[in-house]
């Protein structure tokens, strides 16, 4: 297992880290973003940290890793190539995710989903209706960054190689930086 300082370092090195005023996929500001995709401009940063998220999943006999496009894409790859089993993303359509390009989940498959960050867990939880709703058995969620610090509640194993509890993010409403700030609020996130 990784420690908190390499994980740190990791982000460091690769520029994960960022200051600002953020509008966050969730539609939560916050001072603070992780653009966890510049840790997939590098194998190695993406695959010492996806190993480390594999290992922790390694004796649930994963069928398959699906992570939400766009962020996840590389990450579902790379945590099915050490767990050794196929991989999918699943896309938007027409506002909703779902599995296309002869992706399909068969009954009783145990599926890993993926995520490389997680505020409110509301992709991650389309992610789960989808292999619900095609009869496959959601095994674990795997996160890269949890910034609820364990205490979202997807209904399967939640694991993640880093946990902030010191990140915040609040509604647009309750946002001190519109308030009190004139800086720039930045979408740095997939979706539109």
């Amino acid at each position: 297992m990784l420690s908190r300082e390499r994980v740190l370092e990791i982000f460091k090195e690769a520029g994960v880290l960022q200051k600002g005023h953020f509008l966050l996929t969730s539609g939560r500001h916050s001072d603070t973003y992780l653009q966890v995709a510049k840790i997939f401009r590098n194998t190695k940063y993406s695959s010492e940290l996806c190993e480390d998220l594999a290992n922790s999943f390694k004796d649930e006999k994963i069928d398959v890793v699906i992570g939400p496009a766009i962020g996840a894409i590389q990450m579902a790859y790379e945590v099915s190539r050490y767990l050794n089993c196929e991989n999918f993303f699943a896309e938007r359509e027409n506002g909703k995710l779902t599995l296309r390009r002869g992706f399909a989940i068969e009954k009783g498959m145990r599926v890993l989903v993926v995520e490389d960050v997680v505020t409110t867990g509301g992709t991650v939880r389309e992610v789960i209706d989808i292999v619900k709703e095609q009869g496959g058995i959601v095994a674990g969620v795997g996160l890269i960054v949890d910034r609820t610090n364990g205490k979202v509640d997807f209904g399967a194993p939640l694991k993640s190689v880093i946990a902030f509890s010191d990140i915040q993010s609040w509604t647009p409403d309750e946002c001190p930086i519109c308030k009190e700030k004139d800086i720039p609020l930045v979408k740095p996130g997939s979706r539109k």
